[in-house]
């Protein structure tokens, strides 16, 4: 493996192959954020919260010691530079209690999803690179790939390299995923909820509706969704987040992070990508609201929020039921919603029936001889962690989400 010869990290080393592998700053002005730009475009898994956009809105409120991980055909500051691999994370040096060293993927209350970006034409060369680039960078060869998937391109491209690695607090969580099925597939979707889940639903809807005409609508022009945020914190913080002190409304830091990062997915809305804000709404009254980053043909749960006065007329659960509808109808061209829901939330499993496997992946980086030591802690690790919050609850410990469990929608 090329690179450096002592301990002392480096921040740029020649990999195999004529790669380069770089640590860098989340710098917003750096000549290499268009090639992040692209990397994330072109990703073979695709993950809007590594994406430059939405990585550099998230670093003054969530990143303090985050570095982005690159491999690139060249030195990342030279013209004409193709980044193969990004990957934002922050080394930890005492996760165990000991002195073993690992990287962690970047994750917060806005990043539920740990695949790092993969140049989508060349990813095996991508992910070898991601892998060999901590050696030479004098970096320590164990990573932890918080909220990662656990089938699909990703952990493949992991087995085929032949690395060791591990899984942790794995779960699934809700899925809409209506590709390759057709008008008559889609049109019956909702087919698998129960006669009684269906009365509930329309009982529910009457008693929404009974105060006047309920508006469900999809938000996509960049001039609407600075007010429709504005609009959605005020909801959130007339609810219980707002009398726990927790709402949005009480952190400025990261209502200023959604602006930048709305803004800027909104920029790009000729692409496919973007942002929507699905609504319901009568008249000028806010019932119910959910941001959604856009990735191609696929879309992410990024917040909910409802309104709490008459919790009979479940608002948030009618805005998933009518998105859903809309989505299947193709009043929405896309084909997969990910809930991005922590363990046991059920809204995203209530009409969603696919799902998306998800844990924290601990993998070898290089050769490693104490990647069975790192192994063993991180699984004790987890079994302290299950234990209280089994105590806690007084029941058997659900698999935990990598950032703090959210309440409700």
């Amino acid at each position: 493996m090329a690179g450096p010869a002592s301990d002392t990290p480096s921040d740029t080393a020649a990999l195999p192959g004529g790669l380069v592998a770089a640590v860098r700053p989340l710098d917003g002005a750096a000549p290499w954020v268009p090639a992040w730009r692209a990397l994330g475009r072109a990703s073979l898994v695709r993950n809007p919260f590594y994406e430059a956009g939405y990585a550099l809105a998230a670093r003054d409120a969530f990143g303090a010691g985050v570095r982005l991980l690159l491999v690139a055909d060249r030195p990342p500051e030279a013209p004409g530079a193709r980044l193969l691999a990004a990957w934002p994370f922050r080394p930890s040096r005492r996760r165990w209690g000991v002195p073993l060293p690992l990287l962690v993927g970047w994750t917060h209350g806005y990043a539920p999803f740990g695949a790092p970006l993969l140049d989508g034409a060349a990813p095996e060369a991508a992910l070898a690179g991601l892998l060999a680039a901590p050696g030479a960078l004098g970096l320590p060869p164990r990573l932890l790939l918080p909220n990662a998937p656990t089938d699909g391109p990703l952990p493949e491209l992991l087995t085929a390299c032949g690395g060791r690695r591990a899984a942790y607090w794995p779960h699934d969580r809700g899925l809409l995923d209506l590709t390759g099925l057709g008008p008559e597939a889609r049109a019956s979707y909702l087919g698998h909820l129960s006669g009684q889940r269906r009365r509930k639903l329309r009982r529910a809807r009457a008693r929404l509706e009974a105060a006047g005409p309920v508006t469900f609508e999809i938000l996509a022009a960049p001039e609407s969704l600075g007010p429709a945020l504005d609009a959605h914190v005020a909801l959130e913080a007339a609810g219980w987040k707002g009398q726990a002190g927790t709402s949005l409304a009480q952190r400025p830091a990261e209502i200023a992070f959604l602006r930048a990062a709305l803004a800027d997915l909104s920029a790009d809305l000729g692409a496919a990508d973007g942002v929507r804000i699905a609504r319901l709404r009568r008249g000028d009254r806010l019932l119910a609201s959910l941001i959604l980053p856009v990735t191609g043909r696929e879309a992410w749960v990024l917040k909910i929020a409802n309104d709490e006065t008459r919790p009979e007329t479940a608002p948030g659960v009618q805005l998933v039921h009518r998105l859903t509808e809309a989505v299947a109808a193709g009043d929405w061209p896309i084909d997969r919603i990910d809930s991005c829901a922590p363990p046991d939330f059920a809204l995203g499993t209530t009409f969603w029936t696919a799902r998306r496997p998800i844990a924290h992946l601990l993998v070898e980086a290089g050769r490693d001889p104490l990647f069975p030591v790192a192994r063993t802690l991180e699984r004790a690790r987890e079994r302290v962690a299950r234990a209280r919050v089994t105590i806690r609850s007084g029941r058997s410990a659900p698999a935990a989400p990598a950032s703090p469990p959210r309440r409700g929608p």
